[in-house]
Formats: structure tokens, C-alpha cells, sequence
């Protein structure tokens, strides 16, 4: 694995080495380079000993003093790697009742557990590999928001339409052993993971002691409207997951 260079900031230490833009960083200090996380937590010494390719292909090392934490490198974005996409298909997802025609960008799942960790983006766990969650326990990578919804592993899988939702629960117990603190998010949805299921839920994540926080957001689909209204609903294609008398509440709002 490397990482593409695009450009190197001028009076830096990897400019006084001729370090040029379309190079790859291959290691830091022995640590291959996947990521943002991989390198920010990599360079923060005084003494860098990188492996370099250089846009020829031929491997180079060099010793960079007095970085200061900051060898003079800019990538072509900030994740240095692709933003990875929500493999799964929420019952309630609120991306999927969006309008159509509005920009591209908010049409994107992310489920990064990198994006948990410097923006505090909620993760699912579905595509997080077992050797991503190892690296969030050994550099301490926290807090980390997940997406919960329930501990119910049959459930969470109807729920998310993933046949993996169930078994990555068990990446929640790892994150606690491993001291990161763990922001839980439960979209609650009517007579689905409400009521006993959610007191399950609830139990079962209180017993956690890296739990700072469980946030219950009640689901925002509905059910589909009367005939009348229907061409011009964007969410009638989701579950009816809400009272009946959403619709009465509803039309007097947008009469007023």
C-alpha cells in the first residue's frame, strides 16, 4: 500500500530532500501508509525515516529531522484514500428519501470510521474489517459513534437489509475491552425496535462502561399519503412507519 503525493510545500523538510509531487509514500518509521489516520498518527516525531517511490517506480529512503510533526506532504484529499460508501439498505434511510435533482454529494452513504473520528460521522460497523477495528484499538481512535439501532442481531439485520449487521455487533464489546469511548445512535422506529425491543437495546448497551452516550432519534419515514397526494411524495416507497394521523397533522401544516 502507498499513498500519491500531489504536491510538497515549499521550504519544508521533504522539499530540502527533492522530494517530488507524484511520488508515493510507501512507510513511516517501518509503518506502511494507508490513510489520513495511518499518517497523522505516524509523523508526530522529530525523525522520519520514510520509504519513498518515486514517479520512476524506483524505491527511495531518506531521513527527515526536525519535522515537528509536519514533513511538508499534501495528498489529493484529506482521507488520502477514497471515502468508503453504506453497504447497506436502512429501512429508514433518509438519503434514499431525498427529491430527486438536488447536487450529487447529498446523495452519498458514507459509513467511514474514519469520518467517525474526525467529524463525527455515526458508523454501522458493516464494512469495517477486522484489521480496521484492531487499528482503532492500538492507536486509540476515540470516540467512535455507531449507529446501533438494536443488539438484536436478527433484528438489526431485517432492519438494515445486511446479512452482516448482525454479526459486527460483536465489534462493540472489542471497541469497550479496548477503551474507546462508544456514542450510540438508535433510530427508533414504530413497532419495530421500539417498546421490549428497545429496553433490550438499552440493557444491553448500558452495561458497556466506554458507553458516553445513547441518543434514541425517532424515525423520520411515513406511510404513504392518501391517492391525492400521492404523485407528489417523495417517500412513498418507504415503510409506514408512523401514526395514521401523521397525515392530518400534515396537510393542516402545509395549509398553514
Amino acid at each position: 500500500m502507498s499513498v500519491l503525493i500531489s504536491s510538497i510545500k515549499p521550504h519544508s523538510p521533504a522539499s530540502r530532500h527533492f522530494v517530488r509531487a507524484g511520488s508515493k509514500l510507501i512507510s513511516v518509521n517501518g509503518h506502511e501508509i494507508r490513510d489520513v489516520l495511518d499518517y497523522q498518527f505516524y509523523i508526530d516525531e522529530d525523525i522520519l525515516d520514510l520509504v519513498i517511490e518515486k514517479p520512476n517506480g524506483k524505491t527511495r529512503k531518506l531521513r527527515l529531522k526536525n519535522c515537528n510533526g509536519e514533513p511538508g506532504f499534501e495528498f489529493e484529499t484529506y482521507l488520502m484514500d477514497k471515502q468508503r460508501r453504506c453497504a447497506n439498505n436502512c429501512i429508514f434511510c433518509f438519503i434514499d428519501q431525498m427529491p430527486e435533482g438536488m447536487r450529487e454529494s447529498l446523495y452519498f452513504k458514507d459509513d467511514d470510521s474514519r469520518l467517525s473520528f474526525l467529524f463525527g460521522n455515526y458508523i454501522t460497523l458493516t464494512n469495517l474489517s477486522q484489521r480496521e477495528l484492531e487499528r482503532i484499538v492500538q492507536m486509540k481512535i476515540t470516540p467512535i459513534n455507531v449507529s446501533v439501532h438494536t443488539t438484536n442481531p436478527e433484528l438489526r439485520v431485517k432492519m438494515m437489509k445486511n446479512r452482516f449487521a448482525g454479526e459486527v455487533l460483536s465489534f462493540i464489546p472489542r471497541l469497550n475491552e479496548g477503551g474507546i469511548q462508544i456514542n450510540a445512535q438508535l433510530v427508533l422506529c414504530r413497532g419495530i425496535n421500539d417498546g421490549k425491543e428497545l429496553e433490550r437495546s438499552l440493557e444491553d448497551l448500558i452495561a458497556f462502561e466506554n458507553l458516553e452516550s445513547c441518543a434514541c432519534v425517532p424515525a423520520a419515514s411515513i406511510p404513504r399519503p392518501p391517492t391525492a397526494w400521492a404523485s407528489t411524495c417523495i417517500r412513498c416507497a418507504m415503510p409506514a412507519l408512523s401514526s395514521p394521523a401523521f397525515w392530518a397533522v400534515w396537510a393542516a401544516s402545509s395549509i398553514s
